[in-house]
């Protein structure tokens, strides 16, 4: 990394470049060197993910889709650094790059908005409600199977709109990203995790960038949260072990209580019908054993029959 200029890779999202500002700003008071004029200069990546809005992630390959030109541009020293939402990295990174800080979470639960009700329980019935997620369309399903999922893409303004139009009765939203946008006070409910289980890595900014820039991996110290990198990396193993991606309903969250971390994986049909969840607990620093652990066990206690029918 040049001493004197960072460049930073971002998607060009509102939310995107509101998640980058906040990185740099940290950055910049924790080496006031970087508030220098040009130290720091953001580079907007159009990925895949962003150009294709017409069909479900699930359709065209996934989620990665959201990092694959900036992580292209990583290895190809376009960039220094990226800034993602951790629940859009895929399990496995490109050889030579690297996870190197994880800030501290943020509220990691999903919000409820409508113009019809309150809440969910009160959606009257066979209302569209609004996601392209098979997570949050199995757990509402298993809520309420009477409700019609309305496969819907683009930022969060876009399915702000769609909302406020009428196209749809209610969306389902990350609490966080509402949060970063300054628009927390759309949410008519916030959805407990028993309710709805958040996506692995939901809540967390991770930045990414070369293994081997050591300069840059001390630089990035100073914002690491390592109690959110437990809680994360154990939730990532549990899906690298389920060889999990967007095109399943699995859900996953961590947390601590003291040195104590909790892991809780979530197995559902897309249609809500039947689900498998369970847990492990043990210490911080066995946090990716735990995670390990789970993701193995989710599988055998759903049984075949599961997948089949």
């Amino acid at each position: 990394m040049p001493s004197h200029h960072l460049r930073i890779g971002t998607r060009g999202s509102p939310m995107a470049l509101r998640q980058t500002a906040l990185v740099r700003d940290r950055l910049v008071a924790a080496r006031p060197e970087l508030a220098a004029t040009g130290a720091v200069e953001i580079v907007t990546i159009r990925t895949t993910g962003d150009r294709v809005q017409d069909r479900l992630l699930a359709e065209i390959g996934g989620k990665g889709l959201f990092v694959k030109e900036i992580e292209e541009a990583l290895i190809a020293g376009q960039i220094d650094l990226a800034v993602h939402s951790l629940k859009d990295l895929e399990t496995w990174l490109p050889e030579g790059l690297a996870i190197t800080c994880v800030l501290t979470r943020d509220d990691p639960r999903d919000a409820f908005l409508s113009t019809k009700a309150a809440n969910l329980a009160a959606l009257p019935e066979g209302a569209r409600i609004g996601t392209a997620s098979l997570r949050r369309q199995a757990q509402l399903l298993r809520q309420r199977p009477d409700l019609t999922i309305v496969p819907i893409r683009g930022n969060v303004n876009t399915r702000i709109r769609k909302l406020d139009s009428g196209e749809i009765d209610a969306l389902v939203l990350a609490l966080c990203g509402l949060k970063r946008l300054g628009k927390a006070e759309l949410a008519t409910e916030i959805l407990s995790r028993e309710i709805m289980l958040p996506a692995v890595g939901q809540g967390a900014l991770a930045l990414e960038c070369r293994a081997a820039d050591e300069a840059l991996r001390q630089l990035l110290d100073a914002l690491h949260d390592p109690r959110t990198a437990a809680c994360v990396g154990a939730e990532r193993a549990m899906l690298a072990a389920l060889d999990g991606s967007c095109r399943t309903p699995i859900a996953g969250h961590a947390e601590l209580e003291g040195d104590r971390l909790i892991v809780e994986g979530l197995l559902l049909k897309p249609d809500g019908g039947s689900e498998i969840r369970d847990r492990r607990e043990g210490t911080m620093a066995n946090a990716e054993a735990l995670g390990t652990e789970l993701g193995r066990t989710l599988p055998d206690r759903a049984g075949l029959g599961f997948w089949l029918g």
